[in-house]
C-alpha cells in the first residue's frame, strides 16, 4: 500500500490563545522544498503545548487528504493543508486505517512509525472556529495519526508514503479512537508484550486503564 505526501507543514507564526498556555502553534502551512525531519518532527516546527502535543512519541502528525476533502464539502470551505494543525498531509493511503505500531518509509530516507490518533483539544475547536467542533471531529471517528521518527530524513510534497511493517493485531487507529474497547486494549498490550509492537508512553498508560475494565453484567 503506499500514497504521497500532498504537502509538508509547519508553524508559521504563533497566535494568542485563551487556553492555560496563552499561545497556540496549530497554525501550520505548506513549506517549500525539502524539510529536515529529526526524532523531535520537521526543522522549523514548535508545540506551544509540549505535555499534549510534540515530543518523541508525537513527533509528526499526518492528516488525510479525503478526509481532509470531506471536511471541505461539510463545512463549505476549503482546508488547505495544515488547517487541522498537520505535519503531513496524505493521499491515496487512508491515514486512520493504519495500525497501531504501523510504519511508513517516507520519501528516500525517513522512516516513521504510527503511536496512535490524534485526540482534539479545545484549542483546535477555537482554531476551527465552528461551534461543536471538538465534538463534531470526534464523532467522525478520523482523526489523523502521530507518529514517531525511527529514522531522521527529508521529506517534501510529492515523495511517495509506503507502508512496510503492518503488525497485523487489527487495532487501527479509526478502531480505537472512537471505542477504545478493553479487548482492543488487551490485544495492543498482548502485541507489545510479544515484541510485534512498542507502544508509546502516552498510549499505554490509558490502554492499560482501559484493558482493566470488566466487561458489564448481562442484563
Amino acid at each position: 500500500m503506499a500514497g504521497v505526501v500532498t504537502a509538508v507543514c509547519r508553524v508559521v507564526q504563533l497566535h494568542p490563545d485563551p487556553g492555560s498556555v496563552g499561545v497556540t502553534a496549530i497554525d501550520k502551512r505548506p513549506a517549500d522544498g525539502p524539510v529536515r525531519v529529526g526524532r523531535y518532527g520537521l526543522r522549523g516546527d514548535v508545540q506551544a503545548d509540549r505535555k499534549d502535543h510534540g515530543g518523541l512519541e508525537r513527533a509528526v502528525y499526518a492528516y488525510d487528504q479525503a478526509e481532509a476533502d470531506r471536511w471541505a464539502r461539510e463545512l463549505g470551505e476549503d482546508v488547505p493543508a495544515g488547517r487541522f494543525g498537520e505535519n503531513l498531509r496524505v493521499s491515496a493511503l487512508p491515514v486512520d486505517d493504519a495500525e497501531i505500531g504501523e510504519r511508513w518509509r517516507v520519501g528516500d530516507t525517513l522512516e516513521l512509525e504510527v503511536t496512535g490518533p490524534r485526540t482534539p483539544c479545545a484549542t483546535f475547536g477555537r482554531w476551527l472556529g465552528q461551534d461543536g467542533w471538538v465534538r463534531r471531529f470526534t464523532a467522525r471517528g478520523r482523526p489523523g495519526a502521530y507518529l514517531r521518527v525511527l529514522a531522521p530524513g527529508e521529506v517534501r510534497a510529492g515523495d511517495p508514503v509506503t507502508v512496510t511493517h503492518r503488525p497485523g493485531h487489527g487495532v487501527t487507529v479509526a478502531r480505537w479512537f472512537p471505542a477504545q474497547g478493553a479487548d482492543d486494549a488487551r490485544t495492543l498490550l498482548a502485541a507489545e508484550a510479544d515484541g510485534a509492537i512498542s507502544m508509546a508512553d502516552y498510549l499505554r498508560e490509558h490502554v492499560t486503564r482501559v484493558a482493566a475494565r470488566t466487561a458489564a453484567p448481562a442484563r
